[in-house]
């Protein structure tokens, strides 16, 4: 097994952000360094999650950012330490996703968890239930 495959199959086929579906994305979803490479991250699997290229692309080679409500510096999410439902719920459309959290907050700020077109996706994928899959 590849290390990508193995990054694929732990994430269940989905951005370990947002939670969009790899199987109805146009394009390949990346492995994401958590820890970027830029400040020492190594590419192992403990450091590797699963991204659609918008998350990856917003994180960039960011690991904190600011929360909105506090103003305050804080770790975005970490998806090998962190468990999404403790920092993110989805609306009652589940069509947006909330933070929960500083940690929740910041990180759907900074890598903008809902952008126009995701929440189109998921508004579609709603209707045709497909969305949201079930927590892990």
């Amino acid at each position: 097994m590849t290390l990508r495959d193995e990054v694929e199959r732990r994430a269940h086929g989905r951005c370990e952000y947002c939670h969009s579906q790899a199987r109805f994305s146009t394009q390949t979803f990346a492995l994401e360094h958590i820890t970027p490479r830029s400040r020492g991250g190594l590419t192992v699997s403990e450091n590797l999650a699963l991204a659609c290229q918008g998350c990856n692309n917003h994180k960039y080679n960011r690991t904190q950012s600011v929360d909105p409500a506090s103003n305050q510096l804080v770790p975005l999410f970490h998806p090998r330490r962190d468990v999404w439902s403790d920092h993110f719920a989805w609306d009652e459309s589940f069509e947006l996703i909330i933070g929960l959290t500083p940690v929740g907050r910041a990180t759907i700020d900074t890598l903008q968890l809902n952008r126009q077109e995701l929440v189109n996706l998921r508004r579609m994928l709603y209707a045709a239930g497909q969305h949201p899959l079930p927590e892990l």
